[in-house]
Parts: structure tokens; sequence; C-alpha cells
């Protein structure tokens, strides 16, 4: 759960800034992690498939739009 939204924002912007847009083999190569470390954590499954879905929809939106600009170059 993010308690600082602003934080990552900044984290994301610097990131960004830094390292310019990431390529998408690395990109998955992150989500195959976070997925790991979920189903590590037993965080993963729950009872309502649907619970959780508004997070999973802006991952997908991100996800997507760096997939883009990625794209563009």
């Amino acid at each position: 759960m993010i308690k600082n939204p602003s934080i990552l924002k900044k984290l994301e912007d610097d990131f960004s800034k830094n390292e310019g847009p990431l390529p998408y083999n690395k990109s998955l190569k992150i989500l195959e992690y976070m997925l790991k470390e979920a189903i590590d954590l037993k965080a993963w499954l729950s009872k309502d498939p649907l619970e959780g879905i508004e997070v999973d929809i802006k991952i997908a939106k991100i996800l997507n739009s760096c997939l883009k600009k990625s794209s563009q170059k």
C-alpha cells in the first residue's frame, strides 16, 4: 500500500529523468519479479477476484504508457 504517493511520484520522475524510458524487456522482468514477490508473500491470491482491480488497472495504464513512449523512439 502506498502511504505517500508524492514520494513515489518523485521517485518515478527522478528515475525517468536519469534512466530514460524503460525498454519493454526490462519492464517485463520487473513485473515478473514483483509477481514472484507477491506470491512469496502470499499477498497475491484473494477470495474476491475483483478486489484491488482499480490498482491493477492503474498499473496496466502505466505499463502501457511506458511501452508507447519507449516504442516512439
